[in-house]
């Protein structure tokens, strides 16, 4: 077979499994609610290890509940593993492409091979990565922070849910918690497909955005107390309304993030008690996510947004805490492996262009360990973390073409035994 010949995926079959994928946890308007660690997530799973047992692949699984599903490579037992993956856990309301379309991409590429004969010399892997999403346990990308070191194994299991439950727990109750050690697993390099999760690619009319890397993240969690009172006795000037405060906050997030370019700012997440329609708030909990591609502009955010915290604060006689729970800084993704995905694109004839991510991703993470690059697939009008995220069959099967051929081009392709093609 000539190696200069662009190889493709089964299409139809790729666009079953992610449909079949998205039974799991369904919701009303077609997206998917699978937070991380629970029975929907575990059933998730459960459907991955049948279809990688169906493609032949040992299974390993770490104390995390990272899984590791290898295909066997021709050469020396030694050899790293090339692999791909995501997450499967999902958003409170969240869709059904962002996080499955990597893991299922991965398995199709190893369908695709059996299919075609085709073995390599190095193993390849298809991984899923334990809480992504960060909506359950905070903060985000939590299993391959851990195998990257960016955070250490204790910090890791003690995350906890608003309930109290740990991710510790949890992968203990549902028979996740692996043997091996986060991180005493090498890899040769991964590769992510993922939706864009934005306008740009759909806005430019291109199919595949070739990721040079990610912009920069924070997130914090801020806790203000005033004073509960009754609405209708307490004049407005002897009030400490917790709730005014936190507006207060939210409206000036909203000015500040305007005033960066390419900046953002969210609360996505608040909590008022005693939650009463006639009773002063005393109490608000919510959270903030702010976001930019250069690591001196958000960190000068961060400044202006805890000065401007404690001044409110101090207007309104709050008490506020503030505490930054996880930061990311920019990053660029590995020149090799982000060249080889270039190359499978032209080859592929597909259009394309270079982007920045302007989320976070489990790549983002193994990144700092491994080679590491992304393939991007637009996704309509931009939405994602949304029950109606939707991507089109075409692009699917693009974005998988694009990551089969770049992973064969790393794990060195051999078309029968002892025929190998460089």
């Amino acid at each position: 077979m000539d190696n200069d010949i662009a190889l493709r995926i089964n299409k139809e079959r790729l666009w079953d499994s992610i449909h079949r994928m998205a039974v799991i946890g369904a919701t009303a308007k077609g997206g998917c609610r699978r937070l991380a660690l629970t029975d929907e997530d575990v059933d998730a799973r459960k459907l991955f290890l049948t279809w990688a047992a169906d493609a032949g692949c040992s299974i390993r699984i770490d104390s995390m509940g990272n899984i590791f599903a290898r295909r066997a490579g021709l050469g020396e037992n030694s050899l790293a593993p090339v692999a791909t993956g995501s997450h499967l856990d999902t958003q409170p309301s969240g869709g059904k492409f962002d996080g499955p379309l990597g893991v299922i991409c991965g398995i199709e590429v190893l369908r695709t091979l059996d299919d075609l004969g085709i073995n390599t010399e190095k193993p390849l892997e298809v991984i899923v990565w334990t809480n992504e999403e960060g909506s359950r346990f905070a903060p985000a990308m939590v299993g391959s922070g851990v195998f990257s070191g960016i955070y250490d194994l204790e910090y890791g299991l003690s995350r906890s849910d608003r309930s109290g439950v740990t991710i510790g727990e949890e992968l203990n109750r549902l028979g996740y918690s692996g043997s091996e050690l986060p991180g005493n697993h090498p890899l040769d390099s991964f590769f992510e497909v993922h939706i864009e999760q934005g306008p740009i690619l759909e806005a430019n009319g291109k199919t595949i955005g070739i990721v040079t890397g990610a912009q920069a993240q924070r997130w914090y969690e801020v806790t203000i107390n005033g004073q509960e009172a009754h609405a209708g006795t307490t004049p407005m000037e002897r009030r400490k309304d917790a709730l005014v405060g936190a507006a207060q906050i939210i409206s000036y997030l909203e000015k500040l993030a305007s005033s960066f370019t390419d900046s953002r700012a969210t609360v996505g997440l608040i909590e008022v008690s005693p939650n009463s329609r006639n009773t002063i708030p005393g109490h608000v909990f919510f959270t903030i996510d702010i976001r930019h591609p250069d690591d001196i502009v958000i960190a000068e955010m961060a400044s202006q947004i805890n000065e401007t915290i404690s001044t409110i604060s101090t207007d309104l006689k709050l008490s506020t805490q503030v505490s930054e729970i996880w930061q990311a800084p920019s990053l660029k993704f590995d020149v090799t492996a982000t060249n080889t995905v270039r190359s499978a694109v032209k080859n592929l004839e597909l259009s394309s262009m270079e982007i920045v991510s302007g989320a976070g991703h489990d790549a983002c993470q193994v990144a700092h360990v491994v080679p590491t690059a992304m393939i991007f697939i637009p996704c309509a009008d931009g939405i994602s973390h949304n029950e109606i995220e939707s991507a089109s069959i075409s692009d699917v099967e693009a974005g998988c073409n694009v990551l089969l051929n770049t992973i064969l081009a790393h794990a060195g392709r051999i078309d029968g035994i002892g025929s190998r093609q460089d």
